[in-house]
């Protein structure tokens, strides 16, 4: 074993707990005339809800000359406590792309290759469309009317805009009333899972009243971003959008965006419009 696969062995079982990068007891693979050693590498739990325990193994293999030459990255050693149908091809295809993107002749890179198969896996969990989890039981009015039931909103969503890891998506419906706007919303974080672990949810409506009265209602919610909901309620304002009620989700990616979120906010919930047929392009 070379000094620096000893020292990247023990660092990786440092951070990422004993038994993380182990000599495999099967060198079988391995080519006499060019010599190497196998090893097991056991990758952090890849999953979007960051759920305990390790993901897949891979078997690679390094050369004597490691880290002038990169490690192979030959396969699947056993699946993860948490694998899915076809998370061992993923983890792999991942893992490669890793390496690939990070190896730089003479450097070590296995830390480098995990944290950045971790970016990748997150790039395209958030590629992947929202996945509607189980309606929930209305039960006894304890839970705040948060209940699942009832027909799907005819939701009308924005193209996906993405920066600095941060992602917005906006969605639309009409609604004839403050009820039916507050239900929609309900029934949105009932039944959608990634929605409802989205870091935040800005909702506004506009509504004119029926009948002779000439009542109307607007109302907004920020959702923890600050004066979020307040611009959104004003965009719908200048653009003279009524009896409709939008969601703009975000999911934050760890970089702050300063007052630019909020143009990214308004320019999801305006494809939004545009889409449903609210207002022209």
């Amino acid at each position: 074993m070379s000094e620096a696969l000893a020292d990247e062995l023990e660092a990786i079982n440092s951070i990422y707990g004993d038994g993380t990068l182990v000599k495999s007891d099967d060198q079988t693979d391995v080519d006499d005339g060019a010599g190497g050693v196998l090893y097991i590498l056991t990758l952090p739990s890849f999953t979007a809800d960051d759920e305990p325990g390790p993901g897949s193994s891979l078997r690679l293999l390094f050369s004597l000359a490691y880290p002038d030459e990169p490690p192979a990255i030959l396969a699947v050693h056993s699946l993860g406590t948490h694998a899915k149908r076809g998370g061992a091809a993923r983890d792999l295809a991942l893992f490669r792309r890793a390496v690939a993107d990070v190896y730089d002749p003479g450097a070590v890179c296995l830390f480098d290759a995990v944290e950045r198969a971790r970016e990748l896996c997150a790039d395209e969990t958030e590629r992947e469309p929202p996945e509607p989890a189980p309606a929930e039981p209305a039960g006894n009015g304890d839970d705040g009317g948060l209940a699942g039931g009832g027909e799907e909103p005819p939701w009308t969503l924005s193209l996906p805009l993405t920066e600095s890891k941060s992602t917005f998506l906006a969605r639309c419906a009409p609604v004839a009333d403050p009820t039916q706007a507050a239900q929609y919303i309900r029934h949105l974080l009932a039944t959608d899972r990634r929605v409802r672990a989205a870091t935040h949810n800005i909702t506004a409506w506009r509504i004119r009243g029926g009948g002779s009265s000439g009542v109307v209602y607007q109302d907004c919610d920020d959702d923890g971003e600050t004066a979020a909901g307040g611009r959104l309620l004003h965009l719908m304002q200048v653009m003279g959008i009524w009896d409709v009620v939008v969601v703009v989700t975000r999911w934050y990616g760890g970089m702050k965006l300063g007052p630019r979120r909020f143009a990214l906010i308004n320019a999801a919930a305006r494809d939004a419009f545009v889409r449903a047929g609210v207002v022209e392009e």
